[in-house]
């Protein structure tokens, strides 16, 4: 029998380049997703409303990055606390 895995969804594509220290820009999630740069922007405001905190910082040549600086798991172990 062959164990075969789960395909990555693109959404937790994303959401792993964004948890990565370094973060990612549009251009890198575009090409990870085929989506267009609107449609990027759009799921980086649906992760904030589902409570992920997102960081932008424009980095030199590099333009802007954006990362994930805090999940909302993270929040309610805060709130247990």
């Amino acid at each position: 029998m062959s164990s075969k895995t789960k395909p990555q969804t693109k959404s937790a594509k994303v959401i792993a380049q964004l948890s990565r220290t370094k973060g990612t820009t549009l251009d890198e999630i575009c090409k990870i997703t085929n989506w267009r740069q609107h449609s990027v922007r759009a799921f980086l405001t649906g992760l904030r409303k589902k409570g992920f905190m997102l960081a932008r910082e424009q980095r030199g040549d590099d333009g802007t990055i954006y990362r994930i600086t805090q999940s909302p798991s993270d929040n309610d172990a805060k709130g247990a606390a």
